[in-house]
């Protein structure tokens, strides 16, 4: 049995502060410990109150949601903050220059005027903010038993990773969700122009905001990364970031692997789905594939890992430590499907070995 979880509100609206508060008050799960009005004042309560999870606006006065996310970084690291955000452009912006700054996760700002009144806005608020919430708790099924025939996570090691990778790699694919666009900062980014394959990327996200993720990570390093686009061909050296709000997979005709973008039905509640990239990633490429699931809430991918697998892929899994929510890598690493399981910070250097592999021979 865990306490409630220990939620502070930081926004300069009374009415929004109230609003999350009456939201959030009936969840015997979550304890609401205070409320601040600016950056400033909240650095101060944080210290007083010590909550686990931030619910935080972005533009308030004397230190806005930026500066407070740059000092957490520093001083609370452990702290896991919910943005609120706008759907619009300049929204999108904000919320993936916030996330790279280390926010966890991010909702819809409530607004005043909502069409369906205040206790509409407040139900919402609450019907999105919940699950947010709760999925930062450790969650039973993280702690099950591995299956039979599965390797402890302390034997999952990337020399051991190494010895069983095919000689050839043609593709890295990568599903990430809740902490991914943090997480894409400090990987692809460090990555080299000259990288040999091309880079398949799910983040769970929006339209808009997954073409502002991709001008992101594009601008913070040497690496080629846009949002896919139907008919897009596979270069190497390139990262294709899925848009929000479409299936993307991968398709082969004669010599040519090209991207294909759909609007089928989600999948594990999800458009983009890691799962319908990964099963096209392992009908085209088979075992000359690197797949990496990475943080995220639930369990999309597990599917598609299972298709590269069985086709005699290598699969690194992001570790617990290092993940926002051990959700999506956690599914993988139980049923026995990871062949490497490692922090973040050690990822790159996985990926390039792993990669560099053959071309080295």
């Amino acid at each position: 049995m865990f306490e409630p979880i220990r939620v502070m509100i930081i926004d300069d609206s009374s009415v929004v502060r109230r609003a999350v508060t009456e939201a959030l008050s009936h969840d015997p799960d979550i304890s609401i410990v205070g409320t601040a009005s600016n950056g400033k004042i909240a650095l101060q309560r944080i210290v007083q109150w010590s909550p686990e999870v931030l619910i935080l606006d972005l533009e308030m006065p004397e230190a806005d949601g930026f500066e407070l996310l740059r000092a957490l970084r520093v001083d609370f690291p452990k702290i896991r903050t919910i943005m609120f955000s706008s759907a619009t452009q300049r929204g999108a912006v904000q919320t993936i220059e916030a996330l790279s700054l280390g926010a966890s996760d991010y909702v819809a700002k409530p607004t005043t005027t909502h069409p369906g009144g205040y206790s509409e806005a407040v139900r919402q608020v609450a019907a999105e903010l919940i699950p947010k919430i709760k999925q930062f708790r450790p969650h039973p099924a993280w702690t099950k038993p591995l299956q039979r025939g599965a390797k402890p996570v302390e034997e999952l090691t990337v020399e051991r990773a190494l010895k069983s990778a095919p000689q050839t790699i043609r593709i890295v694919a990568i599903g990430v969700s809740t902490g991914g666009p943090a997480a894409l900062s400090k990987l692809i980014p460090e990555l080299s122009k000259d990288f040999p394959v091309p880079i398949v990327i799910v983040q769970h996200m929006p339209p808009v905001f997954t073409r502002m993720l991709a001008e992101r990570l594009q601008q913070g390093g040497a690496m080629k990364v846009v949002e896919g686009r139907e008919g897009m061909i596979l270069e190497p050296g390139t990262a294709y970031i899925a848009p929000g709000n479409y299936h993307m997979a991968v398709r082969q005709k004669e010599e040519r692997v090209f991207l294909a973008l759909n609007q089928e039905p989600p999948v594990n509640y999800c458009r983009p789905s890691v799962d319908v990239l990964f099963r096209s990633v392992a009908d085209v490429y088979g075992e000359e594939t690197l797949g990496i699931i990475m943080t995220g809430m639930g369990q999309d991918g597990l599917n598609g890992i299972r298709a590269m697998k069985s086709k005699g892929a290598i699969i690194f899994a992001q570790d617990q430590a290092s993940s926002v929510v051990w959700g999506m890598p956690s599914f993988v690493v139980r049923e026995g499907l990871a062949d490497c399981v490692l922090p973040l910070d050690e990822m790159r250097g996985a990926i390039e070995d792993c990669v560099m592999k053959g071309i080295r021979r």
